[in-house]
């Protein structure tokens, strides 16, 4: 992988991403539930968590697409594009775990680059999913 001129690398299909770990914490969890207003109780209160069934609050999906666009756009810089985030969720995001993303570039033309995510906790695969990402200027070339 090279360094485009807007600072970010040039994706090739193939090419890995380095891992991101991100600490699960309650406060994370509860923070991304206010911040994409969903006030739905198995986000922030663990008691009504477990009458539903859950051993704790988890994590919500917009907090999770959140971090996976983070993901990319801590790679390929903060002029990188996203164009698209598909994302499938599977075991939930609990308060003391934690969860590592990775990625592959599986497509590459010009400045635009497909990735594949997943992100893994203590229970399984918690996100699978693809991310277009656009580079502008230099990168394509």
């Amino acid at each position: 992988m090279s360094v485009s001129g807007t600072g970010g690398p040039v994706p090739r299909a193939g090419d890995e991403l380095p891992p991101l770990t991100v600490p699960i914490t309650r406060t994370l969890i509860v923070a991304g539930a206010i911040a994409s207003r969903d006030y739905q109780d198995v986000h922030h209160d663990a008691e009504l968590a477990r009458e539903k069934g859950s051993p704790d609050i988890f994590m919500n999906i917009l907090t999770t697409n959140g971090l996976v666009g983070r993901y990319i756009t801590d790679h390929f810089g903060p002029d990188a594009l996203l164009r698209k985030v598909a994302i499938r969720l599977g075991a939930p995001n609990h308060p003391g775990d934690t969860m590592t993303l990775t990625g592959t570039v599986t497509e590459a033309d010009g400045d635009t680059a497909e990735v594949r995510v997943v992100g893994v906790n203590g229970l399984g695969q918690h996100v699978t999913g693809t991310v277009t990402v656009c580079l502008p200027g230099e990168a394509a070339a």
